[in-house]
């Protein structure tokens, strides 16, 4: 299949990459120069325009870092310079409303379009095991399978168009809630006089198990490897799980969902990120407590 690759930045670059080893011919676009010099060596083909990117394709794939450039980059440089009926694929994460709006423009376009959002990080992205949930007809998505299989360990149909991009703020919200709960534990049971360690072996086998805890311990040095052990660099940086954040608090509102540990979440990273941590892996609120 041949397939346009728009934006190579931390996770963009892993994901093309995977797609040419799967045997796709790769057309790849984005703004910096290094990333499409990476591209090249991983065996794609540069283009220094979108819209000779996505020519002759049978699919694009956009991983852009919002909504309003999402946006813009379908209607300026994609729809209608694309082949008729090619099939899209927006991985960014972006609010609701414009997944929906894009969806709509590309279907009056004459092509189809899935929203499907990611999680796992830089690491999934580069080893090919990242979770996609899909939003879109079941049809389009059952295409889109095609393209977003040799990126994952999971492909999971959420809904109708937009229901990716719920799937998406509402799991992150989560993370973001067990994460400080995972870090105020920690530290908690450290300054209590029980050994970290201990207090790791013990709640990952019991109720306090979660990711957060166990996949990727916030604590330097305690369970699981992670960006903890590399003084938090790396990983998933706070500013976009505070991007993250914010987009589910809009999304929350205009559904009328009540979520005070979401709201307060978003004040910690926000407070985090403003005193100039916004690099930092999300774990670093370990060392505010």
């Amino acid at each position: 299949m041949k397939i346009a690759f728009i934006g190579l930045g931390n996770m963009g670059g892993g994901m093309a990459a995977n797609l040419v080893k799967a045997g796709h011919e790769v057309h790849a676009f984005d703004l910096s120069a290094d990333a499409l010099a990476k591209a090249t060596e991983h065996g794609c083909q540069t283009h220094t325009a979108v819209p000779d990117a996505v020519a002759g394709v049978d699919a694009v794939v956009t991983m852009l870092p919002n909504g309003g450039i999402v946006k813009a980059v379908y209607t300026s440089d994609v729809i209608g310079k694309a082949p008729a009926g090619a099939l899209f694929l927006d991985c960014s994460t972006i609010d609701v409303e414009t997944a929906r709006e894009v969806a709509d423009l590309a279907r009056q376009g004459g092509y189809e379009m899935v929203d499907a959002p990611v999680s796992g990080g830089i690491a999934a992205a580069n080893g090919g095991t990242l979770t996609f949930m899909v939003g879109g007809p079941q049809a389009v998505f059952d295409k889109a399978r095609a393209v977003l299989d040799p990126m994952a360990k999971a492909v999971i149909h959420a809904g109708e168009s937009g229901a990716g991009q719920v799937a998406k703020m509402c799991n992150n919200m989560l993370l973001a809630i067990h994460m400080i709960g995972t870090c105020e534990a920690l530290a908690m049971a450290q300054k209590a006089g029980l050994d970290p360690q201990k207090f790791y072996e013990i709640s990952s086998k019991s109720t306090g198990y979660c990711w957060s805890l166990n996949d990727y311990t916030p604590a330097p040095g305690i369970g699981a490897a992670s960006p903890a052990d590399n003084d938090y660099a790396g990983g998933f940086a706070s500013a976009l799980m505070l991007k993250d954040l914010r987009l589910a608090m809009a999304g929350a509102s205009g559904a009328g969902a009540t979520v005070p540990l979401g709201e307060h979440a978003t004040k910690i990273y926000e407070t985090f990120v403003e005193a100039g941590n916004g690099g930092k892996d999300f774990g670093a609120i370990f060392t505010t407590l």
